[in-house]
């Protein structure tokens, strides 16, 4: 007998329907999948679970974004954190601008801006981990599918992702010759090129090469420059990427070859002194974007590269594959992080309005990584029949080695010359065992269950042998942590019928132990032990009205132990590791699309994320800056130092409610297609550290993106406009809280055409 339909996902559908909004990325591509059918969405095949399945047999969270999606933030320009807020429980933010991104799943994310900073979320391209934050933010061009796997990926992906996983795949060489160019320009000269040529060669070997180029002038003026002392002009970039893949096939044998690198030159962000009102979150009076005086330099280098080879040989009922990666990077940033000038004979600023600067001292620094190295092996043996039973059995191994310089330098003498520098080295080990099974008790009901056994050590040491403005160096510091680990998961999946199914997932995660060693300002180094992660989660996904809709939903609870946080030092540039005797957070996710008539189709992804930190014998220093600070200061300790207890305090850059909508137009005209495509995404307010305060809460934010495009010829070329922000909302979003009142924006309005071909 036939199931009924769900009421209560027609109503969210409803509501999609009646509230236009940007989840177009969720998981399907609007404008791909309307040429296919344009009466009905299609399937969502995923590869999170190492299999490609279906989206509804898989029992877990899982987003995906096509590279439709990603073709509209490549042509405006935007980086990887583009994708924060498209899908349900997703930031992504940077206090290094364009490079240096920072994960969130669920609130889980850190907040260390340290060179060798670890993260709970996971990032995989081309299935090789990204461990440092060199890696990380590569950039997005010419992929075949993005996926959020939500939750504990703690026994298929392993270490360092107790929060869970970005999942990149790139566009893998077919046995076509085909190809596109996708060319825009922007506002502030901006240009973005994305290319890709596929060519077979043989029946067994195809080639792709893909590349990317986005550049910018410069947008901001430093008024002070014209001394010669600083920086004249900042937040323009160059940034550069190719990737070349080979892949030759042959009767039981697959060989995929990648090299692909990166070449970014830019400016660092800019932190602007003295731009958030006192006693409130709002921009000062008289803010002026391109504005920024300073008494600093400013800049920002990236170079990596990476080698891999993706093996496969098929055998009867079984095959084995081999993943082996080499990465390398440098990277340089360097920046006038009190975001002004002076305190230069008792002179600093700059002012704005009634609102006077007080810079207590400058802070010109750069870090560097002049030397990474990252060796990844991963060996996997796995079943490939059609039985009720499959399996998975593998072997990892992951070796990186990196130095890490920090700087300083006197803004007031000529030439800013150096005056401090500190130095550290990691070498960090990890190797692991892991498996998995799938089984179909029933036709509709199948269980999952996996085990992982981890061990990670780390051999560091961090000494400084120039103390800014004189003083007895330190180190060498050492530090040698280690810690082994037993991660699993269960779970389930049941069929009501067809269209319908319903799951549940128990798992566990775990992060290795952590250090932080930025002796430039100070004499010690903070170790943050393992953390650990159990979490609960079920939901349903549901394809409904003849395939004309689909929508998912989620309920989720984690329990994090010893929990890995990063403290800053109040009146001092330095972080501390420290770990929360708990965090908790719990919610639910909604992951929607439709297609409402013949020509219009919307999404909807919405989020509630509520965190918080139970602990309370912790307790972390507050702002130097003059700020409102909102939570009790602990007693015992003088009032000026800011002492305070953040014990229920939700975990910092963790927005409770986040939602995306988009709503698509598209119809014939004169012989080709005319789309519409506008997407929204709001964040709810967060505090930007572990303690509140007024000043440092971000406020709630709704931004904006419109784009109207023109294809013809069967869709081999389109012109398209767009804009993005197009509401130019500007709000501090960051900021630096030892000295004056300093914060980091939003990116402004933005605005261009593109044209694309394709062949």
């Amino acid at each position: 007998m036939p199931y009924p339909r769900i009421t209560p996902t027609l109503l969210v559908l409803a509501l999609s329907a009646a509230f236009p909004v940007p989840a177009a990325l969720a998981q399907e591509a609007p404008a791909a999948d309307a040429k296919k059918d344009v009466n009905q969405l299609q399937a969502v095949i995923v590869t999170g679970s190492r299999r490609a399945e279906n989206l509804k047999d898989v029992p877990q969270s899982i987003s995906a974004i096509k590279s439709e999606e990603l073709d509209v933030y490549n042509a405006s320009g935007q980086d990887i954190r583009a994708l924060a807020g498209k899908v349900p429980s997703l930031n992504i933010e940077s206090d290094y601008g364009r490079t240096f991104p920072r994960f969130y799943v669920r609130g889980l994310g850190n907040t260390d801006f340290d060179m060798n900073a670890s993260q709970p979320v996971g990032l995989v391209y081309d299935d090789v981990v990204q461990e440092s934050i060199a890696l990380k933010g590569f950039p997005v061009f010419d992929m075949e599918q993005v996926e959020l796997l939500r939750g504990p990926q703690g026994t298929l992906f392993g270490r360092n992702s107790p929060a869970g996983v970005m999942k990149f795949d790139s566009a893998k060489p077919t046995k076509r010759l085909e190809g596109y160019a996708n060319l825009g320009f922007g506002r502030w000269n901006a240009m973005n090129l994305e290319a890709a040529v596929n060519a077979p060669v043989n029946s067994e070997l195809s080639l792709r090469v893909a590349g990317l180029v986005q550049r910018q002038d410069d947008r901001v003026h430093n008024p002070l420059a014209a001394t010669g002392s600083a920086t004249a002009d900042l937040e323009g970039y160059n940034d550069k990427a190719i990737r070349v893949q080979a892949l030759y096939k042959t009767s039981g044998f697959e060989g995929l070859f990648k090299v692909q690198a990166r070449d970014y030159k830019g400016t660092a962000t800019t932190f602007r002194a003295n731009i958030i009102k006192q006693g409130t979150n709002e921009l000062v009076d008289g803010y002026n974007d391109s504005y920024y005086p300073t008494d600093g330099y400013n800049s920002q280098t990236l170079k990596s590269s990476e080698v891999s080879a993706r093996l496969r040989w098929d055998f009867d009922g079984v095959s084995l594959y081999s993943i082996t990666a080499h990465d390398q990077a440098k990277f340089y940033s360097r920046g006038d992080v009190d975001g002004g000038f002076g305190p230069n004979n008792g002179v600093s600023g700059p002012d704005y309005g009634s609102q006077k600067a007080n810079i207590p001292f400058d802070s010109q620094t750069a870090d560097g990584i002049p030397y990474l190295r990252q060796t990844t092996q991963e060996f996997r043996l796995q079943s490939n029949t059609g039985d009720p039973l499959q399996w998975i059995a593998g072997l990892y191994y992951f070796n990186e080695k990196l130095q890490v310089d920090s700087f300083n330098y006197d803004s007031f003498s000529a030439g800013d010359p150096q005056n401090g520098y500190a130095v550290q080295h990691q070498e960090a080990k990890s190797w692991a065992g892991f498996g998995n099974i799938k089984y179909a008790v029933t036709p509709e009901l199948k269980v999952t269950a996996g085990l992982r056994y981890t061990h990670d050590q780390k051999d560091f040491d961090a000494a400084r042998t120039q103390t800014p403005f004189g003083g007895a160096n330190v180190g060498p510091l050492t530090a040698n942590p280690k810690a082994s680990n037993w991660s699993w998961d269960l779970g389930a999946n049941y069929a009501l019928d067809k269209a319908t199914s319903l799951f549940a997932r128990v798992a566990t995660g775990y992060r290795a132990p952590s250090i932080q060693g930025r002796v430039l300002f100070g004499d010690t180094i903070s170790i943050g032990n393992a953390e650990k992660v159990l979490s609960v989660e079920a939901g349903f996904k549901a394809d409904l009205l003849d395939n004309t809709a689909r929508i998912s939903g989620t309920v989720f609870k984690y329990r994090v132990k010893d929990m890995q946080l990063t403290a800053g030092s109040g009146s001092v540039n330095q972080n501390r590791l420290v770990n929360a005797a708990k965090a908790e957070g719990q919610g639910f996710e909604i992951d929607a699309q439709a297609i409402i008539a013949r020509d219009w189709r919307t999404t909807l992804g919405l989020s509630y994320n509520d965190t918080e930190i139970k602990d309370p014998n912790l307790f972390v220093r507050a702002c130097g800056a003059p700020c409102t600070v909102l939570n009790p200061l602990v007693a015992g300790f003088p009032a000026s130092d800011k002492i305070v207890s953040i014990n229920g305090n939700p975990l910092p850059r963790a927005p409770k409610l986040v939602w995306n909508w988009t709503l698509k137009y598209s119809t014939e005209l004169a012989g080709g297609e005319l789309t519409v495509l506008t997407d929204w995404a709001y964040k709810d307010k967060y505090d930007m550290f572990l303690y509140k305060a007024v000043e440092y809460t971000a406020k709630s934010a709704l931004e904006g993106g419109l784009r109207v495009g023109y294809g013809w010829a069967n869709g081999k070329y389109e012109v398209a406009a767009y804009g993005r922000n197009i509401t130019d909302h500007r709000q501090v979003v960051a900021a630096i809280d030892f000295n004056n009142l300093t914060g980091i924006v939003n990116e402004p309005r933005s605005y261009g055409v593109q044209f694309k071909a394709s062949f």
